[in-house]
């Protein structure tokens, strides 16, 4: 099945796929499998120093020479560094988050590499427009990580009407109904981040990745609104402790000193009292691990993307 009209004549992909930008999750091991399943892999600069960033980007170079990208935290203390060390890797695709990257765009754009903001309302997406970026991910408040207020089905087909640059859909996308429902909506590919977490190729703890597999619809939480920068988490006994914090004395630096190193603890040492356990609303439909390679191919399902648009476009029909 080919996807005429979406990012793969951007990106070079075979599918119309991003790789979710999860901090400490998406290294060069995980971004690889996804480019060379035909997706686009994507390495996550997070808080990460600049040689550790450089260290990943040459690693999956060894690995493949499919497109991939990098995604650029703008709220990182090293996010000049790593700003500039993308348009010096020549990265492909720079996938920026949590802020404004107007001071680093030109640069990019300079250096041949593709910029692509996350963004979270219209407002922003068009003004990344004018920005010059090629293409935004419109990303609902379903998604872990960081987040927006406004849902998916809300998100998606605002942005779609309001800019003229592709959408790439993000938040709850985990299946091929899902793939089918970001079109239908007006996007042009998808990002997925939460399930790539139980990809065999990821390198997460292997007690974060059963932390996603036993997630229940309930367990899915928002914290850190009072910051200003809300993020979802999974419930443990930190999440439990920042929603008492928020509310309490001087909350904004109590939520922040709390999740300070918290989700390299749950990444890297399964950390389950002190570690935050980033994952989307999706987690709770989740049950086993699997190659990169297979869930690439679930989520481009042809059949069932095929029945989904069919179907769709039998009620629309039935309703004229």
């Amino acid at each position: 099945m080919r996807y005429p009209g979406t990012i793969c004549a951007l990106t070079g992909t075979q599918y119309p796929l991003i790789q979710g930008g999860m901090a400490w999750v998406s290294d060069a091991s995980l971004a690889a499998a996804v480019s060379m399943a035909g997706g686009l892999g994507v390495i996550a600069a997070g808080n990460a120093p600049p040689d550790w960033v450089e260290r990943q980007v040459t690693e999956l170079r060894a690995k493949t020479d499919k497109p991939f990208g990098l995604n650029v935290m703008l709220l990182s203390p090293y996010v000049a560094q790593v700003a500039e060390l993308a348009a010096d890797l020549h990265v492909p695709v720079v996938i920026t988050g949590a802020g404004n990257p107007d001071a680093y765009v030109k640069r990019w754009k300079a250096a041949g590499c593709l910029v692509a903001p996350v963004v979270a309302s219209r407002a922003l997406a068009m003004l990344m427009e004018r920005m010059g970026a090629d293409f935004v991910i419109a990303e609902g408040c379903e998604a872990g990580g960081h987040i927006g207020e406004l849902t998916s089905m809300v998100l998606w087909p605002d942005i779609a009407r309001s800019v003229s640059i592709p959408v790439v859909a993000a938040g709850g996308v985990f299946d091929a109904s899902g793939v089918a429902a970001a079109f239908c909506l007006g996007a042009k590919g998808v990002q997925v981040g939460t399930r790539f977490i139980l990809a065999e190729e990821c390198t997460a703890h292997e007690a974060y990745k059963e932390r996603v597999l036993r997630a229940k619809d309930i367990d899915s939480k928002v914290t850190g609104r009072i910051t200003g920068h809300p993020v979802r988490v999974l419930r443990s006994p930190l999440q439990r402790e920042l929603a008492t914090a928020e509310y309490g004395p001087d909350g904004a630096a109590a939520v922040e000193k709390l999740g300070e190193g918290s989700l390299m603890r749950a990444v890297l040492h399964g950390d389950k009292d002190r570690g935050s356990f980033m994952a989307g609303q999706c987690a709770c439909m989740m049950d086993r691990i699997q190659p990169a390679e297979a869930i690439v191919r679930e989520l481009f399902d042809a059949e069932l993307i095929v029945r989904a648009l069919s179907g769709a476009s039998a009620m629309l029909e039935a309703n004229e």
